[in-house]
């Protein structure tokens, strides 16, 4: 470092630290020698801050100043984690904050764990949105996030005697240091009530409305480059106290107002098992989305005027299905308000909105009751059913059967009538893709079939990417370094320069430098679980991790059989020289998802039964890590050398723990599903290792009636593992405990465990002989981090800003 170089840091250190004791004083109100750790937390953030407003607002003014086109992402969950590390980071003032925290005896990183996850998301959705976000802000691309603030998220998972205990988040209990309310951004959105139409429009009259105030929140981008604007949306009844019914001694009745618009933004995904939970679920996709789009619409016509120009300066990316009702609320505007025509509104509407689809699971392509619709929103119904009109006329008119008009339609009419919602995003887009060129491609095929012979330009592959600040430089410091001093720095501003590390995959040497940073975090995990849990584990075992929303076509449960096979192996053939192995599992399973549930109590029971027998001598533990979420998997990605991306072929749509795990240097065991496809194409054959069914034999095996049971009988390994599970082996206390779990396996094993089972059980001994080759296993997982840049989320936002968004 040069001296000038030694002065300025030295200079931003003062000007860090100054900062920090002035906010301690006059924001937290508290003496520096009186102050404790979480003061010291809320003073770096605050300080932190005050660096990112300034180049927040240098941000907006440029965006204004150019008159750019803004994207506008809406998306249900925004799965952000910490951000004090993040910001930090692409600020480039780590250094300066860790200087200035240690003169007053503390430790950034020991204060960076007092910040609590934001309760915002739960899985790969809202994980990728805030990767998204992130890389918007890093590429330089003006853009807004918007979803709900949620009070208490999903749930915090707890677990007792092995059951999941849902808990609610209290993320908010003492404040959001990151947060700023924006009052001035306020808007009514009305549920219920009728339509009127005179001589001058259409008038909606809602029943009841709530206010949608807007929170916003910077995200900082890549040296700081840009800083977007997440902004949230809490609710608030127009009248939060009705003061004659308090008097008169009715408290809670009095409060029934702004309970109700309280609920909108409490949980992530209610349980939409009752009526009651199905239109909890509407109310809020419809209060974000229309709260968005009013925004949305507001800026526009502040700032351009004309809102027929609106495609022109605005992107509005829909991430899934859940906010389609965008469509139907962004025509009203248009038309009610705007005083547009009909077709000139479609045609602003079509050219504005853009799809991500995630989903080929039918269940997760949401519909809602027609009378429910209806009753909550009568006005976008009429709207739908005009929309429909208008593409059922072009199916006619393009010589489709009445087959395809009926799985073309917004309306299902078999059984109970119901709004699809994926088809009105479908209809109501320019732009619909999917995430990886796998599910993309059974798009076509499957829940867009018909949708895509009429409108055959319209689907797109955008396959996803995680941002490599977080998920390798942030989380993984010590591979970051050792990566720098092979290669450079250039990696740190483009993740594809990682291929680079190519030419070291046959370096000794480096491949040692690697393989210390594993262990090193193996260590720390194993500290960390240890104190969590305890459990001990073996850093120098197989880290071997499953770690994902919690459900059957995840295939856990396939994981788990396996586990249970090698138990039993382990046990009858001590004298072979098995591998040691820590199976790692975490995830969530919805709260009204019975099966889910019952397998995170087996691997529960069958850790307690592994880990507390000692014949098989460390060389099998299982644990369960409750409470998976970011930050755990930040603990958890850097210390695994095995990535169980074991999906049902064709049911993933693209995965993105698969990227962090080989980012990390993990070799992934999967199936040819989502993007293991397309990292098996960036890694090379010889570093993954892939088993089981494609999507075509899964969809072979359905319809030529699949007998899973006769393939459990025929299978020795496999018949013995479900017996002893069913049996009651791992349920003493309930011994008829998964008699229903594995009996679905027997039954119709929709999910393909008993057909992918010898092969999976053949990939995971072939996962032994390689780790016995430890210079071929260092090998693998140097290419892998080498050939893993291309999945950078960076990537994958220039392709859409490229192809969809026009910015």
């Amino acid at each position: 470092m040069t001296n000038s170089q030694t002065t300025t840091t030295a200079a931003a250190h003062d000007d860090i630290n100054t900062l920090v004791l002035d906010v301690l004083r006059h924001r937290v109100g508290k003496d520096e020698r009186a102050a404790k750790p979480h003061d010291w937390f809320q003073a770096a953030v605050l300080a932190l801050r005050d660096k990112v407003i300034d180049r927040w607002f240098e941000s907006t003014r440029e965006t204004y100043d150019k008159g750019g086109k803004r994207v506008y992402y809406l998306s249900m969950e925004f799965l952000i984690g910490r951000l004090l590390r993040d910001a930090l980071s692409n600020m480039g003032l780590t250094r300066e904050m860790e200087a200035a925290l240690r003169a007053h005896g503390f430790d950034l990183a020991a204060l960076e764990e007092l910040e609590p996850d934001a309760a915002l998301g739960n899985g790969g959705l809202g994980r990728l949105a805030a990767c998204f976000m992130e890389s918007l802000a890093s590429l330089d691309i003006p853009a807004y996030g918007y979803g709900i603030r949620y009070v208490n998220g999903m749930f915090r998972q707890r677990i007792d005697d092995g059951w999941q205990v849902e808990l609610p988040e209290t993320w908010l209990a003492h404040g959001n240091p990151w947060e700023f309310d924006r009052r001035e951004s306020a808007y009514r959105v009305g549920f219920g009530g009728e339509v009127v139409e005179s001589d001058t429009g259409v008038t909606w009259h809602p029943a009841e409305q709530v206010e949608a105030s807007a929170v916003d929140t910077p995200v900082v981008g890549w040296q700081g480059k840009r800083v977007n604007t997440l902004r949230l949306w809490t609710a608030w009844a127009l009248d939060p106290l009705r003061l004659d019914a308090f008097n008169a001694g009715d408290h809670f009745g009095a409060l029934a107002d702004q309970v109700k618009a309280d609920s909108l933004v409490r949980v992530l995904y209610p349980a939409d098992s009752s009526p009651a939970g199905q239109e909890l679920r509407l109310r809020q996709e419809y209060f974000f989305s229309s709260a968005s789009i009013q925004d949305i619409v507001r800026r526009h016509v502040q700032y351009h005027g004309d809102i027929r120009t609106l495609p022109d300066k605005a992107a509005i990316q829909l991430n899934d299905t859940h906010p389609s009702v965008a469509v139907a609320e962004l025509m009203r505007l248009l038309i009610d308000v705007h005083g547009l025509e009909f077709d000139e509104a479609w045609e602003v509407t079509k050219k504005t909105v853009g799809y991500t689809n995630h989903t080929l699971l039918p269940e997760a392509l949401e519909s809602w009751p027609l009378p429910l619709f209806e009753r909550l929103l009568p006005r976008h119904m009429q709207i739908v059913y005009a929309i429909n009109s208008r593409v059922l006329r072009e199916a006619r008119r393009a010589g489709m059967d009445g087959a395809q008009i009926s799985a073309i339609s917004l309306i299902d009419e078999g059984g109970e009538r119901r709004v699809r919602m994926a088809n009105l995003a479908f209809v109501g887009a320019h732009s619909v893709n999917g995430v990886a060129a796998l599910h993309t491609d059974l798009m076509k095929v499957t829940v867009f079939s018909d949708l895509h012979k009429l409108y055959p330009t319209r689907i797109n592959n955008k396959t996803n990417g995680v941002t490599p600040r977080r998920w390798l430089q942030q989380c993984n410091p010590g591979l970051t370094r050792v990566v720098r001093e092979a290669i450079g720095d250039e990696f740190l501003n483009d993740a594809q320069k990682l291929t680079a590390l190519n030419a070291f995959a046959g370096d000794s040497g480096f491949a040692e430098r690697v393989a210390e940073v594993k262990r090193a975090n193996k260590v720390a995990l194993s500290n960390h679980i240890k104190q969590l849990m305890g459990v001990r584990l073996d850093p120098d075992a197989l880290f071997d991790v499953q770690i994902k929303r919690i459900h059957e076509y995840k295939r856990q449960l396939l994981n788990l059989i396996e586990t249970v096979a090698l138990y039993d192996q382990i046990r009858s053939h001590p004298e072979r020289d098995w591998v040691p192995r820590v199976k790692i599992f975490g995830g969530k399973a919805a709260p009204s998802y019975h099966n889910a549930k019952l397998i995170i109590k087996l691997a529960n029971d069958i850790a307690r039964r592994v880990n507390s027998d000692p014949s098989v001598g460390g060389l099998l533990k299982v644990v369960f890590v409750p409470n998976y979420n970011v930050s755990f998997a930040e603990r958890i990605i850097p210390a695994a050398d095995l990535s169980e991306q074991i999906s049902t072929a064709g049911m993933e749509a693209s995965g993105t723990g698969n990227m962090k795990f080989a980012l990390n240097g993990a070799l992934t065991i999967g199936t040819l599903d989502g993007a293991n496809i397309e990292i098996k194409d960036h890694v090379g054959d010889e570093n993954i290792i892939i088993f089981g069914l494609t999507a075509d034999e899964v969809n072979e095996r359905r319809a030529n009636g699949y007998n899973p049971r006769a393939i459990i009988e025929g299978h020795r390994e496999l018949q013995q593992a479900v017996n002893a599970i069913a049996s009651g082996v791992f349920s003493h206390d309930d011994p008829d405990r998964y008699k229903g779990l594995i009996g679905g396996l027997y039954d119709h094993d929709w999910f393909m465990c008993c057909a992918d089972f010898e092969a999976y059980s053949q990939a995971q001994r072939g996962v032994d002989a390689r780790w016995m080759d430890q210079a071929g296993w260092r090998k693998s997982a140097i290419h892998n981090i080498a050939n893993v840049g291309w999945f950078s989320s960076d990537r994958t936002i220039g392709e859409y800003a490229k192809d969809i968004w026009g910015v």
